[in-house]
Formats: C-alpha cells, structure tokens, sequence
C-alpha cells in the first residue's frame, strides 16, 4: 500500500470509502508513524491506541454493511489536548489536571466521532492555552518537524507538529489569540479560526471565553474546510454558539482552488507594515501578494487606526476572564489535590494546590488578571481594554465596507530557537501581534503557507468579516494553488 501518512486528508478518505484501504489499515500507518517520529517531537500528550483501532474498525464495518459514510470517514485526526473527551486523558498541559479522565466529549469531539473520523490521541498544548511557543506545557515543549531546535508555535504547538511530521492528516486545535494560526504558521500547515460561536465550545476548558474558538488544523486549505465543515454548527449547549448553518467553505475552498480571484478585493493594513517583521517574512508576504495581484485580486491599503492597541488591551482582556474561568481548580472538585493531611484548612491546601499545579506563565496571567478586575482598578485597565474591542470592531467594520478580506502576514517572525524568548514575556507575546485583532472582534481568520524565509515557513493570514468563513478559504485556496504546499526536509 503506498504511504498514507504522506497523503491529504481527501485522498486517505477517498481509499477508505473505495475499500483501496481500510479505516483500520490507515490508523495503523498513523500510529507506527507516531511511534517512529514523535520522540523528536513530543507532539502528542496520550495516544489512544486501542480507542483508535476500534473506531477504525467501526468506519470498516459501516462500510461493509453498504453505510453511508461520510467525507471524512476513516480519516486519522489528533485533538489538542483542551477539549475533553470521555474516558481520555484530558490535562490542558498542566499537571493540576494530571490523570484526570472526563466523563463526557466535548461537542467538537462528538462531532469528530459522528463524522467517523479515529481520533489518534490528546497533542501537546501550552499550558491552559497560554504561550506562544507550546514550551509552557508541563509536559515538555513539543519541536518543529522543519527544525526541532526551533518551537513548533503555541498554544496548539502539538497539533501543528503533528501534522508536520505526518503522525496525522487532521488535528484540532483552539484559538484564544492566534493559537491556530501561528502554529501553522510557522510549521508551513494550515491553521484556521471560525467565526466565533461558529465552533461549540461546550467541553472546551476555559480560558478566555470571550476569545477562545475551537477550529480546524490541516496540510490543506481543502481538508481545513471540510474539517470546519464537520465541526461547526449551532450547538444549544454553548450560549455564545451562533444559531446559523456554517456558510459553505468546502464550496469556498474548491472555487479558490481553481485560482481565479477576479472581482476580489484585498485590503493590506497599514498600520502592520511597520510592526518590525523579519525582513524575510515581509518579503515572503509581499511575494505573496504579487501572486494574488496576477490571479486577479485587487489590493488596496485599508487603515486600521486601532489595531496598534489589540496587544494590550488582549493582555487586560484575556488575563482578567482566566482569573475567574481558572478559580475552578481549587483542589476540591477535580484533578491534583496537594498538602491535605488533615492538619491543614481548606483555603492552605487550595493555595498549596495550586502552587504545586500551575506553572509560571499561567501564574503571571492570574495574577495580572485578579489585579485589573480588582476593586479600584477595573474601569481603568479591564473597562477601558474593553473600549479598546469596540474601537477594533469598527475599525474591521469599516474595512469590510471596502474590501472582501484583509491579508498580512500570519506572525512578525519564523519559528525561533527553543528557550529564546522564554525569559522575556513581551518578545513571546509579539508572536500574536497579527492574529490577536481578529480576536477581539470576533471575525474568522486563517494561515496558509506562502514562502519560505532562512528555509523556514512564513504564512500568510486572511481576515474575513463574522460568518464569512468562505471567503477567507477562497483567497487561502487561490494562493495555495500558486504557492504549493510546504513539506519540511527533517522528517
């Protein structure tokens, strides 16, 4: 049988549902594949080996018994180890939830599992999705398939990998500030951002639920889509779930690819160009852009006066809501539980606890949070951070009034060296400098490959208005057709 761990996600699908291969036989590729590569990449937490060859032998029997499957049935998928899943480890990077099994799926998860889809096992994260380089996980830091000196991006560092070094076709991951789309952005994979509330977030630990966005990770823009596809929908268990069908992005995606952009328009933000990008990413990203112009794009340069601020008032935002979604962990409910020896109160063995259980980073954003919503302070950081939102909404508003989609560099930078900016926090945060604005509007956001710099990939972002998910696959899908995928030379 020819190497399925180097095939798209479309064409695994198609020998499954023409009996070329069985759902079974595709797992078992997938996991010898993890079993070679993945001590080089730490891309997956807990690989669920016997859960994966019984959902692929039930995708064979359906297809035996003349069933209906779907497109993207028997298909190897990984998720970030942020969505829960029933009897599966489910640790959110952190030892505070270390061992802990949940007793129910996460909404996506369910869909995966009714879309037929064999769900490998849990990828590395980020503790608690914070950080931009997964190498705050508890568990070690994941490393990119193009270079493992280098980080693979964060906090879905571990899907990104995964997909890099071909251990999965497919992966989940979740998007707070850019944690989709900067990991595939630097792993030359394709990372996209649902509209928010386009995506369940039932089951999804809680970072920032203002922010956090389940969504699709993939090799390419069409098995992006179609993943979208299989996930997304009104989920009545999630209050923020939009109650729409998703627009059609698999439609989007086939259109792009045909790579006509004629009668498209492409606005380029001003207020990006001079936000220190590499000058190698720049070059890439204007490259790109040239490509776009001769498939028919028209590019326009639209200001975007607020965008300059969506660093900080993230930072206010973000922290604040994880200070309060982070409370939860006390020690009492569920997973670690330190210093009870019967001599201690209650409220030693909640802060021994949690000493114990977070690591720094999540430590520092607890604390800047509790700071900002504390009493005296909040209408000056939390309040005026929100302000700061509006002023962004409209400023995307006002742009959509002129143009499809906005375009710009995925990250200001390529995939830097292991523990290079562990120790200067705002060098680390810069990494979602161009993503975090959709963020806080709210409006979907994908990286598609577009070039290379020093050998190492740069991607290029496209920002769409809320629930205009297709658009931002059609421009994706039209540069990829110019462009090409991206397969790295170490693996």
């Amino acid at each position: 049988m020819t190497d399925v761990t180097a095939m798209t996600a479309t064409q695994i699908a198609g020998l499954v549902a023409t009996g070329a291969a069985s759902a079974v036989e595709v797992t078992q590729a997938h996991l010898d594949r993890i079993a070679a590569v993945d001590g080089r990449v730490n891309a997956f937490l807990h690989v669920d080996t016997e859960g994966a060859l019984a959902a692929a032998r039930d995708v064979d029997a359906r297809r035996a018994a003349g069933a209906e499957l779907g497109p993207l049935a028997g298909v190897p998928v990984a998720v970030k180890d942020v969505l829960t899943t029933k009897g599966v480890p489910t640790t959110v990077g952190s030892k505070i939830l270390e061992g802990w099994r949940p007793p129910y799926d996460s909404t996506i998860v369910q869909r995966l599992r009714a879309a037929g889809t064999v769900m490998l096992g849990k990828t590395n994260m980020d503790e608690f999705a914070m950080g931009s380089s997964t190498e705050y996980s508890a568990y070690g830091p994941s490393r990119n398939p193009w270079d493992t000196d280098r980080i693979p991006g964060g906090s879905g560092g571990g899907s990104a990998a995964a997909l890099a070094a071909y251990e999965a076709p497919l992966a989940i991951g979740s998007d707070t500030g850019g944690s989709i789309r900067q990991p595939g952005a630097v792993t030359g994979t394709v990372g996209a951002k649902p509209t928010y509330g386009g995506t369940s977030r039932y089951g999804l630990v809680a970072f920032s639920s203002s922010l956090d966005t389940p969504g699709p990770c993939a090799r390419t823009v069409l098995d992006a889509a179609l993943l979208h596809a299989a996930i997304g929908g009104h989920d009545p268990r999630d209050s923020t779930s939009i109650p729409a069908p998703v627009p059609d992005v698999v439609a989007a995606a086939k259109l792009g690819a045909t790579g006509d952009l004629s009668g498209v328009r492409l606005g380029i933000v001003t207020e990006f160009g001079g936000e220190g990008a590499e000058p190698g990413v720049t070059a890439a990203f204007n490259e790109a852009v040239d490509t776009l112009t001769k498939l028919g794009a028209e590019i326009v340069e639209i200001s975007c006066p607020h965008f300059r601020y969506a660093l900080p008032a993230y930072y206010l935002i973000a922290p604040s809501e994880c200070s309060s979604n982070l409370a939860r962990f006390d020690g009492v409910r569920f997973g670690l539980r330190t210093g009870d020896d019967g001599n201690r109160s209650l409220e030693e063995v909640m802060s021994l606890t949690r000493e114990a259980g977070f690591g720094p980073e999540v430590k520092r954003r607890i604390m800047l949070g509790t700071y900002a919503l504390s009493s005296g302070y909040y209408d000056a950081y939390y309040g005026q951070a929100q302000k700061v939102r509006t002023l962004i909404t409209r400023d995307f508003t006002a742009a959509f009034e002129r143009v499809d989609a906005l375009i710009s560099p995925t990250t200001p930078f390529v995939a830097f060296p292991l523990g290079a900016r562990t120790s200067d926090p705002y060098q680390m945060y810069l990494a979602d400098l161009f993503t975090i604005p959709s963020n806080l509007y709210g409006g979907p956001g994908i990286s598609v490959p577009c070039g290379l710099s020093e050998g190492l990939p740069v991607g290029l972002q496209v920002m769409a208005p809320t629930m205009a998910d297709d658009r931002m696959y059609r421009v994706a899908a039209a540069l990829e057709s110019a462009v090409g995928t991206l397969t790295p030379p170490t693996m």
